[in-house]
């Protein structure tokens, strides 16, 4: 009984648990910047007046939405850089660093394109419509009129999405990338699954993710546009 409160764990394993929730916090900034940047690219599909534009960005949204995330991770792990031989890097921990990262960016693309082509939903149809009309063309009005204005009404929905990858890491171990979940379970394995363990490892997410919630609530809010 004395075993499944004992903090002792925490303390002797404490750098090992440091250098997981690292990994996470890697793994949540590059897959979160390369998934605005992928997510930007396809909503400007979504709303381009080519038709095969539209098509390409909506099949992509809806397939990756719709796919588990773990079968993501499992076809760039297993599929791509174990059965194919893809390598993204020389060195084994590196090169399933960026499969993992590419998995995760792609899967949360689908999901930035949404919440943006939402906020280019709210502008006005009169500010495109100006746009063209004082002879701007769909790539500049999209870049200079429609999309800054989208970005700041849906801050608080990217930072949902932003707070949803950083638990969606605790997957990318079927990725073979070791981070913040893996000590947890690799803890598990030798000290017995101790409630302080699982106290101590929901703590360390919690610090990631209430942050985040709280920055993006205040940054919405100094951000929103009058209407």
């Amino acid at each position: 009984m004395e075993s499944l409160f004992d903090f002792s764990p925490l303390a002797q394993e404490f750098g090992t648990i440091l250098t997981g929730f690292w990994s996470t916090i890697r793994l949540t900034l590059m897959s979160g910047l390369l998934a605005l940047i992928l997510g930007t690219i396809l909503v400007a599909m979504r709303v381009a007046p080519t038709p095969v534009l539209r098509a390409a960005g909506t099949i992509y949204v809806n397939i990756l939405r719709n796919t588990p995330l773990t079968l993501v991770l499992l076809l760039c792990a297993l599929g791509l850089s174990d059965t194919l031989q893809y390598t993204l890097s020389s060195d084994s921990p590196t090169n399933y660093y960026w499969w993992a990262v590419l998995g995760l960016s792609a899967y949360t693309a689908a999901f930035v394109c949404e919440a943006l082509r939402a906020g280019i939903n709210t502008v006005p149809a009169g500010q495109a419509e100006a746009a063209r009309a004082i002879g701007l063309t769909f790539t500049q009005s999209l870049r200079l009129v429609v999309l800054p204005q989208a970005f700041r009404s849906v801050v608080a929905p990217l930072g949902s999405i932003l707070i949803a990858l950083t638990k969606n890491t605790t997957i990318v171990i079927v990725a073979g990338y070791i981070e913040a979940s893996s000590v947890m379970k690799q803890m598990f394995d030798d000290y017995g699954g101790t409630l302080p363990i699982f106290l101590g490892f929901a703590a360390g997410y919690m610090v990631l993710t209430l942050p985040t919630g709280f920055f993006f609530g205040w940054l919405a809010k100094r951000l929103a546009v009058s209407r």
